[in-house]
């Protein structure tokens, strides 16, 4: 028997939208990088940013700490553990393997990038790109995609649901960042264009190696029915 046992977690129809926009994204990421390499103030858009950021009330801060305990261990486990077992719910078991690998790659690539771009932020505190917003926009773009898959969306309308919602835990999780003096604002940027890159290069090998493993069995099958 052929065919695959679930459906692609980044359609076809979605590739040629998400594949350009993750170049791009993984541009920026070495831009900034190389351009904040070792740096520990920030940059004029970042003054000008914070300034803005700064000027909202008392109140909000628990609202940003809110936000900020997502990212945090426990709130960021809570989240994938649920996004998996909504994977495992629907019947779609390549999507909780992209959720895992999807987020958790994310997630070590912005580890791994602090340590080589070396940008701090209060002393010694490693600050590009930012893991909270890596994190939470990868897990928006893993929920988006599944979403777009179970509507049939493609192509333009597809694509507007998955950058809306990046967009959205981006610019969620990136305003708690800067609001509570954890990151730079080019540091959130970063942050968003690392989930962006990896999410999409991993949707897309995740796919594939599914793809290549349905082959294979199947070609098993026949050999066995001969």
């Amino acid at each position: 028997m052929t065919g695959r046992p679930a459906p692609a977690v980044l359609p076809p129809s979605l590739r040629a939208w998400l594949g350009p926009v993750a170049v791009l994204a993984a541009l920026v990421v070495v831009v900034l990088g190389v351009r904040y390499a070792d740096h520990n103030k920030p940059g004029a858009v970042d003054g000008w940013i914070r300034a803005a950021v700064d000027g909202a009330g008392p109140s909000w801060r628990y609202v940003a700490l809110a936000m900020d305990f997502l990212g945090e261990p426990a709130g960021s486990a809570a989240l994938v553990v649920a996004t998996v077992a909504g994977c495992r719910w629907l019947g779609r078991p390549r999507a909780a393997v992209f959720a895992v690998a999807g987020i958790g790659l994310t997630v070590g690539t912005a580890t791994l990038l602090k340590s080589l771009v070396g940008r701090t932020i209060h002393g010694d505190n490693l600050s590009y790109p930012s893991g909270h917003t890596a994190f939470l926009t990868a897990l928006f773009l893993v929920v988006a995609l599944l979403v777009t898959g179970r509507l049939g969306l493609g192509g333009a309308a597809g694509a507007l649901l998955v950058f809306a919602a990046a967009l959205v835990a981006g610019a969620a999780m990136g305003w708690a960042q800067v609001a509570l003096g954890a990151h730079y604002p080019t540091d959130v940027l970063g942050g968003w264009c690392t989930a962006v890159a990896v999410t999409s290069a991993t949707a897309w090998l995740v796919d594939q190696a599914a793809d290549r493993l349905v082959d294979r069995r199947a070609d098993a099958d026949r050999h066995e029915h001969r």
